[in-house]
């Protein structure tokens, strides 16, 4: 027994390093992501100067609100030696996002935006870390897509079908006006950042935009290392 004893035990330190190292687990109902994305629970993006292995990094972790951009341009200016910009975000203000990208590529130079090993940039904090110049999705970083939708809005749905078929009919009207004026800024965005449209034709424009009862009830993709690079949203290795 006395002889085994030493053996048993780095056994089970090497089975505790590995359960520690293990990946996350994955969504069942989007398995191409993680079931517990770390996007931060910020209500607003706080934006953090810090030092990494002496580069200056602007964390950028929390919410896309409206306010972003102009404390984003801020910051930018305040601290103009920031050569990075990490980000962690569960979305939020699509088009707060599109204008924080915006600011990105035109006042932040040669910035580097980044996703780190397990961190996720969802929804509309993709087009903020599309601005950057050179942008770096690290292994087991999450570059993370849906479908927009303008029907989240389930009270006022339901109070226009109450209202009688006029109002059921000039909402729908709205939200597929609404929904053509966004999918063209973001076709546009696209361009602009050398991004290829095909991200929204291949990708997210085939993700359901609510999740239903089905087999399938996906309404989330991240992308992999290969479809990243493959329609430039990542052009670093």
């Amino acid at each position: 027994m006395k002889a085994c004893f030493k053996p048993m035990m780095l056994l089970a330190a090497m089975l505790a390093v590995l359960g520690n190292s293990a990946p996350d687990k994955m969504d069942p109902a989007n398995p191409t992501c993680p079931q517990e994305p770390d996007w931060s629970d910020y209500s607003e993006m706080k934006l953090t100067p810090v030092e990494k292995d002496g580069t200056s990094v602007l964390l950028a972790e929390g919410f896309v609100d409206a306010g972003l951009p102009e404390r984003l341009r801020k910051a930018l200016t305040e601290h103009d030696d920031i050569t990075e910009i990490w980000l962690r975000s569960p979305g939020g203000d699509a088009r707060a996002g599109n204008e924080a990208g915006r600011i990105i590529r035109e006042e932040g130079g040669a910035i580097i935006t980044r996703i780190p090993a397990g961190w996720t940039c969802f929804s509309a904090c993709n087009f903020i870390f599309m601005g950057g110049r050179a942008r770096i999705i690290e292994d087991g970083g999450n570059f993370m897509v849906h479908m927009f939708t303008m029907t989240n809005d389930r009270n006022a749905i339901n109070y226009s079908i109450e209202m009688g078929t006029d109002s059921t009919v000039e909402l729908i009207g709205e939200v597929e006006q609404e929904s053509a004026l966004l999918a063209t800024e973001d076709n546009d965005f696209l361009i602009r950042m050398g991004v290829s449209r095909k991200l929204l034709t291949d990708i997210m424009y085939k993700q359901k935009a609510i999740e239903t009862d089905g087999k399938d009830r996906s309404t989330r993709r991240c992308l992999t290392r290969e479809e990243a690079l493959k329609y430039n949203v990542a052009n670093v290795e």
